[in-house]
């Protein structure tokens, strides 16, 4: 007989599904990305980092089904669940449009995750430490290939400049929805579970920063900041995404490769 999740269990289940839609809906937005990138080089290099935002997913969807005691698995998660059930930032969602929009969102991403895996290693919670440890080591190449990207784009041609510049102000508003706290973190976080990504957020300022002064470019200051993800509120991007990435498995219900 499976015993009842706790409290606590139920919330790390929820806090895991959140990193978890946020790598899947980022994974589907740079794999429609792969034949349309500058390079064949770099058609291979964002379908690589593709694939491990696909496998980050599945291990946490799989976890998620066995903390809140539901047993679903990483399929059930993925395709049967309402738009209104994911919970993943608005960031991921957004459509890229021109190449250095794609970049200011992994510059912006990648550098978030890699100080929030590192900061996971040491979880009081030991399958997620695990994770942390092999996640944080991944996204260091996710991490490399945006910083240098950035610079490049920055510091090449007037014309390749002001489009990078033009897809940091678009991503930006985006960013600070990733260091939201609300209760359940905080209650993971007070445990030693979970890290707040308050407090993320002075090291992932002064990182970014320095890539862009690299860059010269210039740090943007938003006006507004885009909120509600977190909650199942989505922009309009999201329904044709989710529709897409469903389709399949909803023309072939059950089947098998």
């Amino acid at each position: 007989m499976t015993a009842e999740p706790t409290a606590e269990d139920t919330d790390l289940a929820e806090y895991v599904l959140r990193l978890g839609d946020d790598a899947l809906v980022l994974c589907q937005r740079l794999c429609a990305l792969v034949t349309r990138a500058p390079t064949i080089e770099e058609d291979l290099a964002l379908a690589n980092i593709a694939l491990d935002l696909l496998g980050h997913a599945r291990t946490l969807f799989a976890y998620s089904g066995t903390l809140d005691g539901t047993g679903r698995g990483e399929d059930e998660l993925a395709y049967h669940r309402t738009e209104r059930q994911f919970r993943s930032a608005l960031l991921m969602e957004l459509v890229p449009g021109d190449f250095a929009v794609t970049i200011a969102r992994q510059l912006v991403y990648a550098h978030y995750s890699r100080l929030l895996w590192s900061a996971l290693e040491k979880s009081s919670d030991d399958t997620l430490a695990a994770f942390g440890a092999r996640a944080s080591r991944e996204v260091e190449y996710h991490q490399m290939h945006a910083d240098q990207w950035t610079v490049r784009l920055g510091r090449g041609t007037a014309e390749s400049r002001r489009r990078m510049q033009a897809g940091l102000d678009l991503v930006w508003p985006y960013a600070a929805e990733l260091f939201e706290r609300d209760a359940l973190v905080d209650r993971l976080d007070a445990k030693g579970t979970a890290v707040a990504p308050a407090r993320l957020r002075e090291e992932w300022e002064r990182e970014v920063s320095a890539v862009l002064d690299e860059a010269r470019l210039t740090l943007p200051k938003p006006a507004w900041q885009a909120t509600g993800g977190r909650d199942g509120l989505h922009t309009e991007a999201f329904a044709p995404l989710f529709a897409e990435f469903r389709s399949v498995r909803l023309q072939y219900p059950g089947g098998t490769w």
